[in-house]
């Protein structure tokens, strides 16, 4: 199973917000790359980078530091914040990002999905974020009315190969994750399931690998200290 160091970027520093809320948002780093090489020189093996600032406005204002980071590392960077057009895909992938993942676009501009796809391939995720079962769009601000088990359901027809699930309910709380959720959703596909959300303890990462998880992204237990990458990357 991989394991993604998680490095949100807003207003070019490298941040942690707790369930998704903008105003609680806590600095870690004014430095994203600094932030990269740390990770990658503990021995992650890919990185997972969010434009909260695009994911909240669709515009994004840290392509500079995404780029910089993605020609810097010598390891695969996947981006996802603020992907609405397929402008914004080729930018990215132009760039040296080998995994672009598009979130509220997925539901509000199929279209525009279905091209990327088609496009690109496997270079292409969704990102599926759950708020009860339902998914919340535009940087998690809105609930809609799609159950995220049918959403699956219907990446899988067009082509999709990676999903990044995560339960908004459990992000940045450092209580686990939603395992049943997760289950559930790997059950109901063949793509490749990245757990995000909650993910804190080696007990987690120990219990996703047993349920055959493709990889899991951690944030905030890596930034205060809860967790070590190295200790993770041992289980």
């Amino acid at each position: 199973m991989i394991i993604f160091p998680a490095i949100d970027l807003r207003n070019g520093n490298a941040v942690r917000l707790i369930q998704g809320d903008y105003n609680k948002e806590t600095v870690y780093s004014n430095s994203p790359e600094e932030t990269a090489k740390q990770w990658e020189s503990k021995g992650a093996e890919y990185l997972h980078v969010v434009d909260l600032d695009g994911a909240k406005t669709g515009e994004s204002k840290n392509d500079s530091f995404i780029k910089t980071i993605a020609n810097k590392a010598n390891i695969p960077v996947q981006v996802g914040g603020g992907i609405r057009s397929i402008e914004t895909v080729e930018k990215y992938i132009s760039a040296g990002v080998s995994r672009t993942i598009i979130g509220t676009a997925a539901i509000t501009n199929p279209d525009f999905l279905k091209e990327s796809v088609q496009k690109y391939g496997d270079k292409i995720a969704v990102s599926i974020d759950a708020r009860n079962g339902y998914v919340a769009t535009e940087g998690w601000t809105k609930d809609s009315e799609t159950k995220a088990i049918d959403l699956v359901k219907e990446l899988e027809k067009i082509g999709l190969k990676t999903i990044v699930y995560t339960d908004i309910l459990k992000d940045g709380m450092l209580k686990g994750p939603n395992f049943e959720e997760l289950q559930a959703v790997n059950e109901a596909t063949s793509m490749d399931v990245i757990a995000s959300g909650g993910v804190t303890s080696k007990e987690d990462i120990a219990k996703l690998q047993s349920m055959n998880i493709y990889g899991a992204i951690v944030g905030k237990a890596l930034y205060d200290g809860t967790a070590e990458l190295e200790e993770l990357l041992g289980v």
